[in-house]
């Protein structure tokens, strides 16, 4: 667990793609739609990845599926 004084490093969408290994372009359109917890900062989205992955976490163990877009 980290110390609160120690800094958390947050990423940007291309960074926090690779990790959940997602593209880009998902992870922006969940974070817009309030599906993802992510800071907005002049524009660019940044997101904690610990709080990323719990709230994936959290909807998979809910059984809420991913937005696909319409497609099946």
């Amino acid at each position: 667990m980290q110390n609160q004084n120690q800094k958390r490093r947050l990423l940007q969408p291309a960074e926090m793609a690779r990790k959940l290994r997602v593209s880009p372009g998902w992870l922006r359109i969940e974070a817009k739609a309030g599906r993802l917890p992510h800071l907005n900062a002049g524009g660019t989205l940044l997101f904690d990845p610990d709080v990323v992955e719990r709230a994936l976490s959290e909807r998979a163990r809910q059984g809420v599926a991913p937005d696909r877009g319409g497609k099946p």
